[in-house]
Parts: structure tokens; sequence; C-alpha cells
């Protein structure tokens, strides 16, 4: 008799790790491989967070830190929050997490009971959905495009047939780039507050606008805010995140980390303190991907994509294909096969209306950017 099998971990994969491993057997097979695919920063840490990690393995026993995070990381976290937005965040409200992934669990069990109902925008990052189904949450998917700038509004919201506990927003978005800014933000927030619904706000790709700056919802006590050091800080193998989080959670949230993950990388930790004071280095990072969103901005139409969703922030195109395909899985393998582009279909970020869109991400070397632009031009032709 074979042993069970919890329902509960049968979640479908993320697909992009699928088109990576696609991609690897291709470059295995002695084929060269265009990287739009992976969304993380092509370069690596900057310099001087290098330089703090070489001094904390030289000097530091890198022993346990507290669950929630060395206390001048803490700190620091804080500050950042008045120096990039003039909001005021308490440092004991900022938990430092393995990764923004991390701060999605935590905030998922502190936040929400079996059985709830969160609202999640469609198309959005897959895992939203994958990690609520796992824990038995409900996603509701909102499907969200052009009309509503890709993201959620008070107005749908409110017109969903059952009410819902809790909303996650991601603004820079990930696949569309689109961003919740202002007035709009304001009404989510004022909506969430009268509703008594749970607002999570992912913020990771902070950082990296265009031309539009970002806001945080965490000038709304109530709001739990996760951030990350792997998009704008480069820092994506380091596996940190943070969570700015409302005090009626802080313990249940403390309580979940120390048994689930024990402490952040402390190693992380002490060279993450390094990275708020590397912005002229990241910032020649920005100017690339703005470089390489220009290029895709202008070129891509010419080779066939159609509609595109906003690219406000974050290094993501998300491209209508409906002109050739209806099935983006199919689409993007075929494309991978001919042309040794990889993208990321658009059904991992929206099953509902995925099958006819794909996600490039520019965050690779301008060269390949103009090279996979070149042949993409070529093939459509």
């Amino acid at each position: 008799m074979a042993l069970k099998t919890a329902e509960r971990g049968k979640v479908p994969p993320f697909m992009v790790m699928d088109v990576m491993r696609a991609a690897a057997r291709r470059e295995a097979g002695g084929a060269d491989v265009l990287h739009l695919e992976v969304g993380q920063p092509s370069t690596g840490a900057p310099a001087a967070v290098i330089k703090a990690a070489q001094a904390a393995l030289a000097d530091d026993l890198l022993g346990y830190t507290l669950a929630l995070g060395q206390e001048p990381l803490r700190q620091r976290i804080a500050r950042h929050y008045w120096d990039e937005y003039q909001c005021r965040v308490d440092p004991e409200s900022v938990v430092v997490t393995t990764g923004s992934s991390a701060g999605f669990i935590l905030a998922f069990l502190a936040a929400f009971e079996p059985g709830d109902r969160v609202a999640i925008a469609s198309p959005g990052y897959p895992a939203y959905r994958n990690i609520l189904t796992a824990l038995g949450i409900e996603p509701v998917l909102l499907p969200v495009g052009p009309a509503s700038h890709f993201q959620p509004t008070a107005e749908l919201l409110a017109a969903l047939p059952r009410p819902v506990d809790g909303v996650i927003i991601a603004s820079p978005s990930n696949p569309t780039g689109s961003m919740v800014t202002g007035q709009s933000l304001d009404c989510l927030l004022r909506w969430c507050r009268e509703q008594e619904v749970r607002l999570i706000s992912d913020e990771i790709y902070h950082g990296l606008t265009y031309g539009i700056p970002a806001s945080t919802a965490a000038v709304d006590k109530g709001v739990v805010v996760v951030n990350s050091f792997s998009k704008y800080f480069s820092m994506t193998g380091w596996r940190l995140g943070w969570m700015v989080v409302p005090p009626e959670l802080l313990r249940s949230i403390e309580c979940l980390a120390q048994n689930l993950f024990i402490s952040p990388p402390t190693l992380s930790q002490k060279a993450a303190l390094a990275a708020f004071d590397c912005h002229q280095e990241l910032g020649r990072n920005l100017a690339r991907y703005a470089e390489n969103r220009a290029i895709l901005l202008a070129e891509l139409p010419a080779a066939g994509f159609g509609e595109m969703a906003p690219s406000d922030g974050a290094f993501y195109l998300y491209c209508d294909i409906s002109r050739w395909s209806d099935d983006s899985e199919i689409f993007c393998r075929r494309m991978l096969e001919e042309t040794g582009v990889a993208a990321t279909p658009g059904i991992d970020f929206d099953p509902l209306g995925g099958r006819n869109y794909l996600r490039f991400c520019f965050a690779g070397a301008t060269s390949d950017i103009t090279e996979a632009v070149r042949r993409l031009k070529l093939w459509s032709k």
C-alpha cells in the first residue's frame, strides 16, 4: 500500500523554472540562449555588500540571530522609509525575512485563516495563489487589464460577488510592470479600511521605476508591506527580505518565524547593511534597464508583438501574442527552439487570459536585448 501524499502540496509549478530547464538543455546541446525569461538582475551584489560579507566571514561566527532580524538592520530599513518616502516606520515593526517568499508565508499565516478569501490580480505573480492554496486559503482571481492599468481597484473589489478577507497588490507588478500610486492607492487603502479587509502590499520592485516614483502602502499602519533585497539591490541569491507589519500581527509573525525559519541568513543580514549606501552603483543598473526597456518598446511592435502592459516599473514587458497563438506555453517553447530567445508564457501569471500573452525580462545585457529583437523580427516575417 502506497503512503498518502498531502493534497496541499499539489500546487502548479512555477513555470518560469520549467523554461529555465528547457533553456539549460538547449545550452547543454551547444546552442546559445538569450535569457529574457528569468526575473532577476544579471548583475551581482554591489561592491560594498561584497566587502561587508567578506569582513563578516573573516571576523564573525555567523550564528543565529533573533527571529525578527538583527537590530541594526531593522533600524536601517526603518530609516530607508523616511529617506525614500518621508514615511515614519517604527523599527520594531520591521521584520527581516529569508527572502520575500518567507515574508509572504509569514504574512498569510498570521493574517488569514484556512478558508479565508484573498483577492489577487490576474495577471499576477503565480506564487501568491500557489502559496495561498497550499495554506488552505482561497485565492480569488481579479481580472485586470488596460482599463484598470493592470491593477486592482476599489471598484473592482467592490464588484466581487462575495466578500474577501484580504487583498494583495504589487506595485510595480510582476509580470506587467504596472503601478498603483497617488489617488488610486489612497482609494484602495480607504476601501480596505472601511471593509476591514487586510491589505498586503508587495513592494519588491521599488527603486526600479521609469518616470513615475513608487508610493509605499506603509503609510497605512494596518497594511503588511513585503520588500526584498533581491531586485533593486541585486541580491537574489542572498535570500533576504523584510516586512513592515501592523502591531497586532508582530508577535504571531515572530513566533511563526522562530519555528519555521529560526532566523534569516546572518551573513546576508550583515552584508545588507551596506546596500543602502550603494545607490550610485545601483543607479547604473537602473539606467541599463531603462535603455533595454526603450529598445523593446520601440522594436517589439515591428516584430509583430501586440498590446503591451504599461511597464512603469520592474524589468518586464507583458506582450500580447494573440495574432500568432492562443497557447503561450507552446509558443514560448517554439520561440526558444527556433530563435534561442527564452521568455515566460503568460499562462504562468494568468490562468484566465494568459494563453494570449508572454513576459519578457529586460534585466540582461543590452547586447542580448538588441540581438533578441533582431532575431524576433527575422522570425516573425
